[in-house]
């Protein structure tokens, strides 16, 4: 029987909608026995977490066609404290955009090939369509069908890590 896995999932979020597709995904590996989830707001979470982890899920926001500040700053603080210490671990990722979510997909991505993590399914965009300044800072509602996406990507991601494939 394999030991426990811990799953890391990394979020931020303003309007609420990242955090509740990465409540969703947490939700989703959570039902997969012997799986730990850890649910941390970008802020919270440290190398010593990364260190910790053997896997991970990461949620962002697009802001100005980029990862959120935030998210970068964890990244900042934790890229050199576990590079070549974590390699080849199982990585997915959820974005909320307000138009495509691309660049915040490749920025994460990048930030992944230089930590040699695997990715282990594409990217989950949930578009909340919001371009006007009281439409993007407006709390967000994620729906249904795009949070149970979520949940099966943490379900998968967490089955995964239990039966050993990545």
């Amino acid at each position: 029987m394999n030991p426990q896995k811990t799953l890391l999932v990394v979020y931020h979020t303003m309007t609420g909608g990242t955090a509740q597709m990465a409540q969703a995904a947490a939700e989703g590996a959570r039902e997969e026995p012997g799986v730990q989830v850890r649910l941390l707001r970008a802020t919270e979470a440290g190398p010593d977490d990364v260190l910790g982890a053997d896997g991970y899920l990461f949620a962002t926001p697009e802001n100005l066609a980029a990862i959120a500040g935030l998210m970068k700053d964890f990244f900042d603080r934790c890229y050199y404290p576990v590079l070549d210490r974590i390699n080849g671990r199982p990585y997915a990722l959820l974005v909320c955009a307000g138009s495509d979510g691309q660049n915040a997909v490749r920025q994460v991505d990048r930030i992944a090939t230089g930590w040699r993590l695997k990715s282990v399914a594409p990217a989950i965009i949930v578009c909340t369509h919001a371009q006007t300044p009281e439409a993007i800072l407006r709390p967000k509602q994620i729906g249904e069908a795009d949070l149970a996406q979520c949940r099966e990507l943490g379900a998968a991601l967490a089955a995964g890590m239990a039966l050993g494939v990545y």
